[in-house]
């Protein structure tokens, strides 16, 4: 037995909680590590009982099954059963805990490149906490050493839950001579989601699909995906593209144009077909969200989903009667009370890339347009965003607290074309508010050495202009 202190190991090992899980790189996440942090998660939140069943999924990363079989030795001596789900959706694998009242552990590194991986922890009442990632990193457990095992055998009834939720809750031709492209990749979703279009009328496109597991970030569309999203909806006379990011709990929504989506516009829009009254999302979301009227009430979280499940429950403790929740990547989180038509949507409150997807499919048929004229009615800002990669977290912080203190920065980033800022809004982040009505947000990534950076202007070429300009010059500075 080796005793390990999950606070030194997080230090030591470089693997630690970021926005969304326990992530790092494939080469420090050991056999070791990753048996600790499910004993830190099962022991430290007091779930461990003997017999006590835990499910378990994966997504296509290379390095997946690796850790699935550490965490499956782990929760065996923990006293606990594996049920494992398979390669699923990470919102799948949260659906069928929830509704089998059981913790799970979800092996995802969702967007990051293939040579990190994470761990994704729920509670039986969904995902855990800042205070439960507080507990686990709390926590000193002993660990074994490791003997090879064999993955475990695959329960599928998590996957076909997830399926049948959304074949139950649409009318079975919603889709009925649409031609739907799916960009496949390595998505986890990719063959549900093909069954639930096709189940639904669609005639469905297979686009890309591989086994080389590919790193989609749906706030950061690469310029080739930008390009095949355009060729490939001529090319195959497309009314829509989906895809997601590698654990399908972000969307990736192009219209019949090819033109992909921002996150927070399908979220938007999803909460609107959805009859949400409240919505909850990050302040990195698009301000068209208040400026479009269209829900009683706006709450801005910090980034990242625990935030705004936080937010989410804080609505419902004040009063709303059906609560939304999305992110700027487009994951949307089912709060209590949505509906589609006369159905009562069951609430998920985690990341999903399906239901908004087919939210705006529906939204679409329902007021006669194509996907491109449900933006028609929005108020005109434009939100762009990218990153610099291999950007060290001390770097980020370090220029944000110059910008937050020193007007000198701002100025020697920005020059004079954006008038002096207005407002600093430390949320999280830093993000500037300018006298021309143009906004600059920075921030480090939680997941990744990464400083992103979101612009809203009054167009999509100058929100672009404003986030290349500004990390061309912070890479120079």
């Amino acid at each position: 037995m080796t005793i390990i202190n999950i606070k030194n190991m997080m230090t030591e090992s470089g693997v630690a909680f970021g926005t969304s899980g326990a992530r790092g790189l494939v080469s420090n996440m050991t056999d070791q590590v990753c048996a600790a942090y499910t004993l830190a998660f099962l022991q430290g939140l007091n779930l461990a009982k003997p017999g006590q069943k835990i499910a378990l999924g994966m997504d296509l990363r290379p390095s997946s099954p690796a850790i699935v079989r550490a965490c499956a030795v782990a929760i065996g001596l923990a006293g606990c059963e594996v049920d494992f789900c398979g390669v699923l959706p990470t919102p799948a694998l949260a659906l069928y805990a929830l509704s089998a009242g059981i913790p799970a552990i979800m092996i995802t590194g969702s967007h990051i490149p293939f040579d990190r991986n994470g761990i994704k922890f729920y509670r039986a009442e969904g995902e855990i906490s800042k205070a439960d990632e507080l507990a686990i990193s709390a926590a000193v457990v002993d660990v074994p050493e490791i003997s090879a095992v064999t993955t475990p055998e695959i329960n599928p009834v998590a996957l076909q839950q997830f399926i049948r939720r959304y074949i139950d809750l649409f009318p079975a031709d919603l889709l009925t001579g649409q031609r739907i492209g799916i960009y496949e990749h390595s998505s986890a979703a990719r063959d549900c989601l093909r069954e639930i279009l096709t189940d639904l009328g669609a005639t469905v496109v297979s686009l890309e699909r591989t086994d080389t597991f590919v790193p989609i970030d749906t706030e950061a569309v690469s310029a080739e995906d930008r390009q095949r999203g355009l060729v490939w909806a001529t090319q195959y006379q497309l009314d829509a593209i989906i895809s997601t990011d590698g654990d399908g709990d972000r969307p990736l929504l192009a219209d019949e144009h090819g033109n992909w989506l921002r996150g927070d516009i399908v979220g938007l829009l999803c909460a609107k077909f959805l009859q949400a009254d409240t919505v909850v999302t990050p302040v990195s979301c698009n301000t068209a969200i208040e400026a479009s009227g269209w829900f009683a009430k706006v709450l801005r979280t910090r980034i990242g989903s625990p935030y705004v499940i936080a937010g989410m429950e804080q609505a419902v403790a004040d009063g709303s009667l059906s609560v939304a929740g999305f992110e700027a990547n487009g994951g949307f989180l089912a709060g209590n009370g949505l509906r589609v038509g006369s159905h009562t949507l069951a609430a998920l409150p985690t990341r999903d890339s399906v239901l908004p997807a087919l939210a705006l499919l529906a939204l679409a048929r329902q007021t006669g347009v194509k996907i491109s004229g449900l933006l028609s009615d929005l108020p005109q800002r434009y939100t762009a965003s990218d990153r610099i990669q291999n950007f060290p977290v001390a770097n980020s912080q370090a220029l944000l607290a110059r910008l937050s203190s020193e007007e000198a920065a701002c100025r020697s980033l920005w020059g004079e074309q954006l008038g002096a800022v207005v407002r600093y809004d430390s949320t999280d982040g830093l993000r500037l508010s300018f006298a021309n009505g143009e906004i600059i947000h920075l921030r480090p990534s939680g997941n990744a050495p990464e400083l992103r950076c979101y612009a809203e202007a009054d167009s999509m070429a100058r929100a672009e202009e404003l986030v290349n300009s500004s990390l061309q010059s912070i890479a120079g500075s």
